[in-house]
């Protein structure tokens, strides 16, 4: 049986891009400060390009529809930076570091399904680059 890889829409290799923190692809000619990234961010085309149907819906289905979930509700958080306490209820003074860092969690499970390193643009102590 002849291997039919997954087709991408454009959107959603922008929003995985995106959330494995490498910059927009552009019209493909991409200039890295780093040969390591350029070797990174290839790998990654090439994952994207090579993925079998079943992994592309597990990436579509599992992956971007939590990671846009989690992504929305970040901004919302800011509906209760006014509020520290009412009635019973109290407001979680660390929503928005957890969300982050639930969505970062989400991120950091895409890119190891993926088997590429988390891009520059992914953020944290994890990606620092010591010269």
């Amino acid at each position: 049986m002849p291997f039919t890889p997954y087709v991408f829409t454009s959107a959603q290799l922008v929003d995985i891009r995106r959330h494995t923190g490498y910059p927009a692809y552009g019209d493909g000619a991409v200039v890295f400060p780093a040969p390591w990234l350029q070797r990174n961010y290839l790998a990654l085309e090439y994952r994207l390009q090579h993925m079998s149907t079943d992994e592309g819906s597990v990436v579509v289905n599992t992956y971007l529809a939590n990671l846009t979930t989690l992504e929305n509700a970040i901004p919302t958080t800011s509906d209760n930076l006014d509020t520290d306490q009412a009635a019973v209820w109290t407001h979680n003074k660390n929503e928005l570091r957890d969300r982050e860092a639930l969505f970062d969690s989400w991120r950091r499970r895409l890119c190891n399904f993926l088997g590429v390193p988390r891009g520059p643009q992914f953020g944290g102590p994890s990606n620092s680059l010591v010269v």
